[in-house]
């Protein structure tokens, strides 16, 4: 009997090419999509037709019956506005920058998805992610995917390692260009020439800013206008709201100082936003939160790791003090990276990723430098 798998679908290559993988390795697929933020009414999904992404819930169901497999769609609206869009603009509200994906991979599509996996009886889980699944010392790892390019494991470091032993990663060994093809020679031409969507997926214009408007009721009292300040508390002009910033920022600052200039730190209890030099978002050591650990014992053994502090950024040699004791389903341990040369613009609220031969075997949100 063939094992059952829920692949989440998007209705992009990814996940279609996944599911053509799965069908090809005899696996039993379920497809599901999710409305995490939308507002499509009931009366357009019907009609299949008339608004906001019912367009691309659309082309994953007609996917999987192209496929010959039975799709669902799951309305995790309220789950998503309470566990990632509230954090979202909590944490700008906080003066940090949050990375959403991250939350959603780990509260959505491998909290509610298993859920779904075990009420529609699936034994698997599988997305099109670009990411693999290693053992080490008796633990199930994330590890790089082949094309390092597309590589997403930054962005599931929360997930737990019960979850990646019911996972499978159908791209894991592939690079785009061959994903593209598989599609082209299974007849889907127009999806292998699919542009990629770069942005937040509940901020379709890019704009957050706008986005905190709408959501955050008392934003007005909460984001004034105040100063901008050097290292030493000097005031050097007027800012328009503290959220309105992130570190490392230089363009569109509104502030002429006759030299470069760069967000250095965001004080949203002052409602001061610090500006300095390039030279002065260099910094040898984070200090994180919410550490996940898989293998506490390795990393006390051998504490040196490849940290990544942002997605894309590059892997740079550190080594990890674990100040509160952490594992991965605690989630509550905290640590000191000290890199072995400084690195730029730590930014609080974004994620460190920590790998070692090429397996994720930390993470944690950055609380400040």
């Amino acid at each position: 009997m063939a094992k059952k798998v829920l692949l989440g679908m998007s209705g992009g290559i990814d996940s279609t090419v996944s599911a053509m993988l799965l069908l090809e390795q005899g696996y039993d697929v379920v497809g599901v999509t999710y409305r995490v933020y939308d507002s499509i009414k009931e009366s357009c999904l019907l009609r299949e037709k008339g608004c906001c992404s019912v367009e691309s819930i659309m082309e994953a169901r007609d996917n999987a019956r192209r496929l010959g497999f039975e799709h669902h769609i799951v309305d995790f609206r309220d789950v998503f506005q309470r566990q990632v869009i509230t954090n979202f603009c909590e944490e700008y509200m906080h003066g940090r920058t949050p990375n959403p994906c991250v939350l959603c991979n780990s509260h959505i599509k491998w909290g509610e998805m298993q859920r779904t996996a075990d009420a529609l009886g699936c034994e698997w889980i599988a997305t099109g992610h670009y990411a693999q699944i290693a053992s080490h010392r008796g633990h199930a790892y994330l590890h790089t995917a082949v094309d390092e390019h597309k590589d997403q494991t930054y962005f599931l470091w929360m997930i737990t390692e019960e979850n990646i032993r019911r996972t499978i990663f159908p791209l894991g060994g592939l690079t785009k260009p061959q994903v593209r093809e598989i599609a082209r020679k299974h007849g889907y031409e127009k999806l292998a020439q699919k542009a990629e969507s770069q942005e937040i997926c509940f901020v379709t214009d890019n704009d957050y800013r706008r986005f905190l408007r709408e959501q955050v009721t008392d934003y007005a009292e909460r984001v004034k206008p105040g100063n901008f300040v050097d290292a030493s508390g000097k005031v050097l002009g007027q800012h328009e709201g503290f959220c309105n910033y992130t570190i490392g920022q230089r363009k569109g600052l509104g502030i002429a100082l006759g030299k470069p200039a760069y967000v250095t730190h965001i004080d949203a209890q002052r409602n001061e936003v610090c500006l300095g030099t390039n030279d002065d978002l260099m910094a040898s050591t984070l200090i994180c939160r919410q550490l996940r650990v898989r293998d506490i014992d390795w990393l006390r053994e051998d504490s040196k790791v490849e940290a990544r502090i942002r997605y894309k950024s590059k892997p740079v040699s550190a080594r990890l003090e674990i100040l509160e004791g952490s594992d991965w389903n605690a989630a509550n341990g905290v640590g000191r990276l000290v890199f072995d040369e400084p690195v730029w613009g730590i930014t609080p609220g974004q994620s460190v990723v920590m790998y070692k031969d090429n397996l994720l075997v930390a993470g944690g949100i950055i609380y400040s430098e």
